[in-house]
This record gives C-alpha cells, structure tokens and sequence, in this order.
C-alpha cells in the first residue's frame, strides 16, 4: 500500500482497523460494497414494479394482473436507476450504502466528494464495464479502471476526519 494515514481522533477506532483508516480499500472490500449496492437497486427496482402495480390495481381491481412488460425492460430500469443512485452517494456523501457497511469512501484527486458530471461519468462507466473493478487486484495502487481514469479512490474512512498522504503524488487531502 503507497498510502499512510494521518488521522486525529483514532483511538475512537477498533485496535484492528487504525492501520486501514486512510489506505486504498483493495478488491474484496469493493466487490463486497458493490453487492450490497446491487442488492439496494434491487429493492428500489422491486419498490417500482411494486408500485406500478399498485397503481395498476388501484385504477382497475377487477381487471388486474402483474405488469409483464417490466422483463424486456429490467435492464434500461436499473441503468436508470442506478446511476443517479451512485451518483447521488457519491456527490454528496462519499459512499453508498454498500460503502458504509464497509467503511468506505470514494473521493478524487484532492480528497473531497466529486463534481456532478464526474460521479455521472464514473457512475456509467462503472455500470456499463463492471469488470474494471477487478483491476484493483492487479493495481499497484489499488485502483480500478474506473478510478484511474477520473482521478479517485476508494478508501478505508469509518471516521470523517481522515487525512491520506500519497506517496505517489505527494499530496496530503482531507477526506
């Protein structure tokens, strides 16, 4: 790991993850987080259907039948669904659900949320190529496609006031 922490209220963390706040989070964590957050799409996506049914049984009780044209469309749904989700999380708190779970965050060059066009971008990229994840197996830093071609980072953050010293581009950020 290229990264080293400088944190401040450390002793509110458990022994066994001080030494994690602050550095890159490598694959398995990630692919963890993103099954959670492909578990919440799925309950949003279901919350939909469940409710276009319900709009369908409340118009017409007697005439009602589970809508059948949401097969064809379950892709386009989640895509649409999943991409402000991401982005949304990831402009304005850092992380998805999954990412909390984790105690991840997902911050750019300088160590704060993204810009909006960035997390859409990184958000599309990751729901059209999800394999690029799995380079962070291989990654010297820890990155993903994704992360290296718009600058960011997931890292270990169960605490706000995380600062990360990159030994890569001499930059110390507030996360």
């Amino acid at each position: 790991m290229t990264d080293q922490l400088r944190i401040g209220r450390a002793s509110a963390l458990p022994e066994r993850v001080r030494p994690f706040q602050g550095h890159r989070a490598g694959v398995v964590t990630r692919v963890m987080a993103a099954v959670i957050n492909v578990v919440v799409v799925a309950f949003i996506v279901a919350a939909l259907y469940l409710g276009v049914a319900g709009i369908a049984f409340a118009a017409h009780p007697a005439r009602f039948h589970w809508p059948s044209w949401l097969g064809w469309s379950l892709p386009v749904i989640g895509f649409v669904v999943v991409v402000p989700y991401l982005t949304f999380c990831w402009t304005t708190a850092g992380r998805t659900v999954g990412d909390s779970l984790l105690g991840l965050r997902v911050v750019n060059h300088t160590g704060r949320t993204m810009s909006i066009p960035v997390a859409v971008a990184r958000a599309v990229l990751y729901v059209l190529f999800p394999i690029g994840l799995l380079w962070v197996a291989i990654s010297p830093s820890n990155r993903s496609l994704q992360d290296m071609l718009f600058r960011t980072s997931v890292i270990y953050a169960w605490t706000r006031n995380v600062s990360l010293f990159d030994r890569d581009t001499g930059l110390e950020t507030g996360v």
